[in-house]
């Protein structure tokens, strides 16, 4: 029972809601950027109309939710397609609380589900941010809600923190059963690690002609067995998440996690991984959906010393 008395004692913690706030913005942002994509470039008919409406394949089914509306029809599809970037622009400015998460969540998993050739797990990834963020009390700061209620931008009152602690399961989650799916050669020890080598290679992943990088072949080794053992290791970024959300208590691990600044380095590669991932390579909005989980590594006043420190108005 104890155990279980410190389980319930520190998922029972409040903290300001800075963190939610930052993740439901990036969030919103790339729901609005994924859909909106889709419609500026005039793909919606081909991607998500059936084929007697100018789709290029038959859609006889559809999610539950298209189904609910009257099957795979123009009009369910364009006030999916609607709702989605309406709800995704609510979560960016903080309107609507639960309810616009909800609506996100529903008319993106919906629209993007119909089409199963279109779509990827960044896809199923962003949904389930997105039911996360129902839970979470995610406009309390930083939002036009709160603007209405207290007359200012920012609410430091304390929220329960429990759903950060599910967005970060999450992202650790996704990262490390990725890692346990790559089990080739070119990925494991004992390989070539000639991976990121070959995907780069590939027309269907690659944003332009990679030719030039066999040049430098032994880098994308480097990367290959390092984004690999980053993937594999990734349970102990959670560890070093939770050590450093309790580093007032003892242990000989935990002062070693956070005085390497072990969830620093995670972080940091995961950033790095990110970005050149989105520079280099066509894998839809998955950079963006996996870095909008990255605000919940972070308690509030961790979040607000960085944001203090590069201020330029501080305070005498």
């Amino acid at each position: 029972m104890r155990l279980v008395d410190r389980f319930v004692r520190f998922f029972d913690q409040r903290e300001p809601a800075t963190p939610l706030a930052l993740v439901r913005i990036l969030l919103g942002l790339t729901t609005v950027l994924t859909i909106g994509s889709v419609v500026i470039h005039g793909l919606v008919p081909v991607l998500w109309f059936d084929i007697a409406d100018g789709g290029y394949r038959s859609h006889p089914q559809g999610p539950w939710l298209v189904q609910l509306l009257g099957g795979v029809r123009p009009d369910v599809v364009w006030r999916l397609v609607a709702l989605s970037l309406i709800g995704g622009t609510a979560m960016i400015a903080g309107v609507g609380g639960r309810f616009a998460a909800l609506v996100t969540a529903l008319s993106f998993r919906a629209v993007t589900g119909i089409n199963s050739h279109t779509g990827g797990s960044y896809d199923l990834l962003l949904s389930n941010a997105l039911f996360l963020a129902v839970l979470a009390p995610t406009t309390r700061t930083l939002s036009v809600d709160c603007k209405l209620r207290t007359g200012s931008w920012t609410d430091d009152t304390p929220q329960h923190s429990w759903v950060r602690w599910l967005f970060v399961y999450q992202i650790v989650l996704t990262y490390w059963t990725t890692g346990l799916q790559k089990v080739s050669s070119h990925w494991t020890p004992g390989g070539d690690f000639s991976a990121l080598y070959y995907i780069l290679q590939q027309p269907s992943w690659h944003r332009a002609d990679m030719r030039w990088i066999a040049s430098a072949f032994p880098l994308t080794q480097l990367g290959t067995a390092t984004s690999w053992f980053w993937e594999i290791l990734a349970p102990l970024w959670l560890l070093a998440v939770y050590y450093a959300a309790t580093r007032e208590r003892e242990g000989r691990a935990r002062r070693w996690f956070n005085r390497l600044y072990v969830r620093e380095i995670f972080a940091i590669l995961g950033v790095v991984f990110h970005v050149a991932i989105h520079v280099f390579m066509n894998v839809g909005p998955f950079s963006l959906v996996s870095l909008a989980f990255y605000p919940a590594l972070y308690s509030h006043e961790e979040l607000s010393r960085v944001i203090r420190r590069f201020s330029p108005v501080r305070s005498a």
